[in-house]
């Protein structure tokens, strides 16, 4: 068959990888796979109306397409086994034939040969195949592409650019780095903060939350403007301390869609410093508020609380509900984290916060339990009662885990026991591979001497029926 032409193949090339940021070989083995499946299309139509599909799905698997660019045209080749009887004409070819061209051939060869069909065959269907699955190849490749480039990124903060709006999410474009193009990304609804406004082609800091397969969408960028990490990554581009590691950022709390409109995002930050003489919260600060106020104004005016972080649960938790004033801190159960932290009565709106968002965050930053009580009101004695009883509840709920944790455990390892002794009765086939000839042999006369019985107690029942059926047959002679 004569070469397929196909005009411009060169630029058609090198237009696709310029467009699609792609390498050319890319694009080449995404156009031949592309044309294989127009061929299988072609192939497909000339039985339509005849009868059934006659093709399996691996039918096609010995064909293959061979691009030639110099001469910009394209072959399909098949893949053909020499055999003396051809039950297949797709994948097999008479030793006959073969012969009248190279005598030294021998049965079992493989031969390719070129079954390309004539241009105006190929019919409009398999054109429109053929095109459809390139454009689905190049897509595939070039998500692929961005999964390999965002998975392993040093820095997960992009800046992104507004693109468009679908549904509640944005859609924004980033790049991972000087000189590569932009890909688009997700901004989901619960991922975007309150303050923002999401015009088209405003660019915001973003925190490249993960790189996923999406069902019939491929690998996807999802991003976040809500994820703490974003707030650890402006801190430390703004506080040199921290790049030198002198401050560390020891946890972050982050609120950044309250429950209501009527609650601002906050967050609270816990810093701790390596040098004594580094104070790490003005540090974090900077004269007159510079430092933070950079990290505000990104998060478009975000409430920001900066603590020092204390190894003292009690300190750490009179540090975490600043700004309110604190007078003490009972650890009513330190086993379980509970803590009762008592304030004076007008500081006690201030440390829980509006709608206790306050308190929330510091639980959250210290990972206690916190409960704010009015100092004047304060009865130790009921308090202790109710907190005895609470103990008593989590011991109970404790030792009911760890004994269905036990008892689980005692399941799987029974479990464990029979298979393993199953599998001594009925090795799988790759324990054959390492299993000794003598134990094998006796797993083979266990296996007989069974079937045996099996067959023996068989022809027992067998003889047993017969006799009842005879007594039946006597009584019923008996009886005319």
């Amino acid at each position: 068959m004569a070469l397929v032409l196909l005009p411009g193949l060169n630029n058609l090339i090198e237009d696709i990888s310029e467009e699609k940021k792609l390498p050319a070989q890319v694009v080449e083995t995404a156009l031949r796979e592309a044309l294989l499946k127009g061929y299988e299309r072609y192939r497909r139509t000339l039985y339509l109306g005849i009868n059934d599909n006659p093709f399996e799905e691996e039918y096609f698997s010995n064909f293959d397409i061979g691009l030639d660019i110099e001469q910009e045209g394209y072959r399909v080749l098949a893949s053909k086994i020499i055999v003396e009887e051809v039950e297949s004409e797709d994948h097999q070819i008479a030793l006959s034939e073969v012969m009248q061209v190279a005598e030294d051939a021998q049965a079992g060869d493989t031969v390719v040969l070129d079954v390309t069909p004539e241009k105006e065959e190929f019919g409009r269907m398999a054109a429109a195949t053929t095109k459809q699955v390139l454009s689905q190849k190049l897509r595939d490749q070039q998500r692929r592409m961005i999964q390999e480039e965002f998975a392993d990124l040093e820095d997960p903060v992009l800046t992104a650019r507004v693109i468009r709006f679908e549904r509640q999410s944005v859609i924004m474009a980033v790049s991972s780095g000087l000189g590569r193009p932009e890909v688009e990304a997700e901004l989901p609804r619960r991922d975007q903060l309150p303050n923002d406004n999401y015009r088209a082609n405003a660019t915001f800091k973003v925190f490249l939350k993960e790189v996923s397969e999406v069902p019939r969408r491929g690998p996807q960028l999802f991003v976040s403007r809500a994820n703490a990490g974003l707030v650890v990554y402006l801190f430390e581009n703004e506080v040199p301390e921290i790049q030198e590691g002198s401050v560390r950022i020891v946890a972050v709390a982050r609120e950044a869609n309250p429950p209501t409109r009527s609650v601002g995002p906050r967050t609270k930050v816990a810093v701790d410093s390596i040098e004594r003489e580094v104070d790490p919260v003005g540090a974090c600060i900077g004269a007159r508020g510079s430092r933070i106020q950079q990290v505000v104004n990104e998060l478009r005016g975000e409430k920001i609380d900066v603590i020092r972080w204390s190894s003292d649960p009690v300190q750490y938790i009179c540090n975490s509900l600043s700004p309110a004033r604190v007078e003490m801190v009972r650890l009513v159960d330190p086993e379980g984290q509970h803590a009762h932290v008592l304030v004076p009565p007008d500081q006690l709106s201030l440390a829980i916060g509006r709608e206790g968002q306050n308190v929330r965050l510091a639980a959250r930053l210290t990972g206690w339990k916190i409960d704010i009580k009015n100092s004047q009101e304060y009865d130790q004695t009921a308090e202790d009662a109710i907190v005895t009883e609470l103990i008593s509840q989590r011991e109970e709920e404790e030792a009911l885990q760890k004994e269905a944790e036990d008892r689980l455990a005692a399941e799987q390892a029974a479990r464990a026991e029979e298979d393993a002794r199953l599998r001594e009765l009925y090795p799988l086939p790759e324990d054959d591979e390492e299993q000794d000839p003598e134990q094998f042999q006796e797993t083979e006369d266990e296996l007989a001497s069974e079937e045996q019985n099996v067959v023996n107690n068989s022809n027992e029942e067998d003889s047993q029926e017969s006799y009842v059926e005879g007594e039946l047959n006597s009584d019923e002679d008996r009886t005319r």
